[in-house]
């Protein structure tokens, strides 16, 4: 099913930011990192389908915006991925779980689920890759997740 799914998303969202390569290769970059993490953390598949979901259409909401670091309440509007969902026939509980992570993805804070969780460093990741954000505390600010830990070690020993 995650096969097949995936690349539909996937091209929707290319869709979606035509003209805008900076875009497609940052939720590209979200979506290869939150798959590696979700997989290295051993999520159920059901789980790992909504991280996946919610990484690729993570900043639809926001569309030519440059992504912004977690600063505080600033949730994001999910209704783009929720409507796109939706017409693709995704069953309303995966729509809504998605939404959610959508809506609170960048809000820092005690995070509660994997999933959240995951969906948070793999954008941190992105976006230091990017150039948008600074690895200066991010290991003790962001960073719960072994397999994201390594992550960022791997890409930024500076973090350290």
């Amino acid at each position: 099913m995650l096969r097949e799914i995936i690349p539909q998303v996937t091209m929707e969202m290319a869709a979606h930011y035509t003209g805008n390569p900076e875009r497609i290769r940052h939720f590209m970059k979200v979506w290869g990192y939150a798959r590696t993490i979700g997989q290295l953390e051993h999520l159920d598949r059901r789980t790992q389908l909504i991280l996946e979901l919610a990484a690729l259409t993570h900043g639809i909401g926001d569309r030519g915006q440059a992504p912004e670091s977690c600063t505080g309440e600033q949730p994001e509007n999910p209704t783009s991925a929720e409507a796109l969902l939706a017409r693709l026939g995704y069953p309303k509980e995966i729509i809504q779980r998605v939404c959610w992570l959508i809506d609170h993805h960048r809000i820092c804070g005690e995070r509660t689920s994997p999933d959240c969780q995951i969906l948070i460093e793999a954008d941190f990741l992105a976006n230091l890759d990017e150039g948008n954000l600074s690895p200066d505390g991010a290991r003790e600010k962001i960073f719960r997740t072994e397999s994201g830990t390594a992550l960022l070690d791997a890409l930024f020993p500076q973090a350290n």
